[in-house]
């Protein structure tokens, strides 16, 4: 692998951490205020929220708005990096939605789950957009999976994050 493919690597990678990473953002800024759920506070006939309180239309909107900014800065287009961020937001909904239904509370850990779906959905939609072969793909998601992993950890302990994982 050369310097050059390693970087936009790790840009794209960035693209992703910052879809995710933005919500945290918004809650570290704005604390309760906006922080209305996602799901409306409504349940499944399971008795379980659909996405649960953690997932906010704050977040949503930092994501949305704030990761085509730094994908420009990054050299992208603003609009690939407001897919990137719609598509991870979705993945990230669809994995609350997953652990809800798997009897788990809102910020209960799902190695795994909480990781892929969210890195994995916009690599997948916007492969031909950022150039990237299926090998490359799953090299991303797993990079962005042990990054995630890796990073938690630190985060919580600099009280960035709620739970160190």
């Amino acid at each position: 692998m050369s310097l050059e493919q390693f970087l936009y690597y790790g840009e794209i990678l960035l693209i992703l951490g910052a879809a995710n990473f933005l919500p945290i953002i918004g809650r570290l800024l704005l604390g309760k205020r906006l922080a209305a759920p996602v799901d409306l506070g409504v349940k499944m006939p399971d008795g379980r929220p659909v996405f649960g309180p953690h997932k906010t239309w704050r977040g949503l909107a930092f994501s949305l708005a704030g990761t085509p900014v730094f994908s420009m800065i990054l050299g992208f287009d603003p609009i690939l990096g407001l897919k990137a961020a719609a598509l991870s937001m979705i993945g990230d909904l669809a994995a609350s939605f997953i652990k809800r239904r798997m009897g788990l509370e809102s910020g209960a850990k799902a190695t795994g789950l909480d990781q892929i779906i969210e890195s994995a959905l916009p690599l997948l939609v916007l492969r031909q957009e950022f150039y990237l072969e299926p090998g490359e793909v799953l090299l991303l998601v797993v990079a962005f999976m042990v990054l995630n992993i890796t990073l938690s950890p630190i985060l919580y302990r600099l009280k960035i994050r709620r739970n160190p994982y």
